[in-house]
């Protein structure tokens, strides 16, 4: 496998065409796609198939995987568990350029859930790294050394093109191999990927078998070990039990899955903020209190002044639960945080609001709610230029299936909608334009079943060296 590479494709031309089709995007909503994918089971992988083989050798480490560490992108932050003992809680690391390595000392965590007991994770912040770099990185000791390599993102700034892959609700089932068999093969290749919530589904089986975690980290280390992937937590990783007498939430996945959210003064893992290349990215909690006066919504009500969009001009936002849906599922299940924060959203001009948890794919017109009051009785999503395009990429292909059931008629918020599995690519060409498309598994690797040109609305369409607009 490869590090995915930029394709730059910018050009005069191509910005005229990109506002063109962005306009037409935006106008020709309400479709339905006419795709019908053929009704057939998901079904999981056997645990014996080889995405899940454990690494040979003894105490080899297994379930690799990166993340952003710090704000800004100089950091990061590498996890791996290991089975028979702790070993070594050292990576080592060198750019490609040099043949010297370094060391960073990770530490060491375990968890019990239930009757299982998990293998020792490991975490472990690289600090300090050149932007735009290879670096290959080592983890494990004596004969089980494994061999992995990142590449860091490019400093930040306005016209740094870069290419975010989305994915959301895995699972591990086939349909979930296939996800991320498209997303690896996808030729508009992906640097980091924006995970919108729900990992393993081990919360699906009884007493939330909490080997689906390890079978689920082993199964996404081909993508996760080599590109961060940064990370959103949804229902699935609630896994408050206290049938079984776990009562502490969040408890597999805050051990596994370790985020930089201290560098964005967030004081809990489940919202934090981060930027890369030209791009910056909130995190927000579906399933965190987010009322006023808690502490989620007293840091999106500080962070969100924070953002220079003279810097980084792309404001992207990531969480698991829809705030537009017009499927039977899960529906409305948002609406009492996007009452609280969408005037916020439409205040800052947020670009992008990429969800899961409903298991198809939907992406809206730009619109808002913010008009009602208690007696006006104003109620319907208006057309907004302000506010975000929200999309639904729930559709990675877990084991609950697909939506299917659609509200009919389709709702005029709604611009393009299909119970497929997929995911998508955000691909930031320079700080007025982007291009997004969505790929669906049925399709051949470079076909996109939806597609939308992004024009950034905080800079003026002709002069680019002009200032940010408020």
């Amino acid at each position: 496998m490869g590090v995915p590479r930029l394709l730059c494709r910018c050009s005069s031309v191509l910005a005229v065409v990109g506002l063109v089709l962005n306009v037409a995007g935006l106008c020709n909503g309400g479709i339905t796609s006419s795709f019908v994918r053929k009704v057939e089971k998901t079904i999981d992988m056997p645990l014996d198939s080889d995405v899940f083989s454990v690494p040979p050798g003894y105490n080899a480490p297994q379930q690799v995987h990166i993340t952003q560490g710090d704000h800004v992108g100089e950091a990061m932050i590498v996890s791996w568990v290991t089975v028979d003992e702790p070993g070594s809680d050292t990576v080592l690391y060198w750019s490609e350029n040099s043949k010297q390595k370094k060391e960073a000392k990770g530490r060491v965590t375990t968890y019990k859930f239930y009757n299982y007991t998990s293998g020792y994770i490991h975490h472990c912040t690289i600090w300090k790294l050149k932007f735009n770099t290879k670096y290959y990185y080592e983890v494990g000791n004596g004969h089980t050394m494994r061999t992995f390599w990142f590449t860091t993102p490019p400093e930040v700034g306005p016209d740094v093109p870069y290419t975010f892959g989305l994915i959301g609700d895995l699972g591990q089932s086939f349909d979930s191999n296939i996800t991320l068999n498209h997303y690896e093969f996808n030729p508009t290749e992906g640097k980091t990927v924006l995970f919108v919530g729900d990992l393993s589904y081990a919360d699906n089986y009884p007493n939330h078998d909490n080997v689906r975690w390890d079978t689920w980290g082993r199964f996404t280390e081909r993508s996760a070990a080599y590109q961060p992937w940064i990370w959103t937590a949804g229902n699935h990783e609630i896994d408050f039990a206290p049938e079984i007498g776990e009562t502490k939430p969040f408890k597999p996945y805050s051990h596994r899955y370790q985020v930089p959210y201290k560098a964005s003064n967030s004081t809990a893992p489940f919202w934090y903020s981060i930027k890369r290349a030209s791009a910056y990215i909130i995190v927000l909690s579906s399933y965190s209190a987010y009322g006023k006066y808690t502490p989620q919504y007293k840091w999106l009500e500080a962070e969100l002044p924070k953002v220079n969009r003279s810097e980084t001009p792309w404001l992207i936002v990531l969480m698991h639960s829809p705030w537009y849906n017009s499927y039977n599922y899960h529906y409305m299940e948002g609406e009492t945080m996007r009452v609280m924060y969408e005037p916020w959203f439409v205040r800052y001009k947020v670009d992008v609001v990429f969800a899961g948890h409903v298991h198809a794919y939907e992406r809206s017109e730009r619109v808002s709610n913010i008009a009602y009051n208690v007696m006006n009785g104003i109620c319907s999503p208006v057309s907004d230029q302000s506010a975000p395009v929200y999309i639904t990429i729930g559709d990675g292909g877990n084991l609950e299936g697909l939506a299917t059931n659609m509200t009919e008629p389709q709702p005029k918020y709604s611009a393009f909608r299909e119970a497929s599995f997929g995911h998508a690519i955000f691909d930031i060409k320079n700080r007025t334009h982007a291009y997004y498309g969505w790929h669906r598994n049925q399709d051949g690797y470079a076909v996109e079943a939806d597609s939308l040109w992004f024009f950034n609305r905080f800079w003026h369409p002709v002069d680019d060296s002009t200032s940010a607009q408020s």
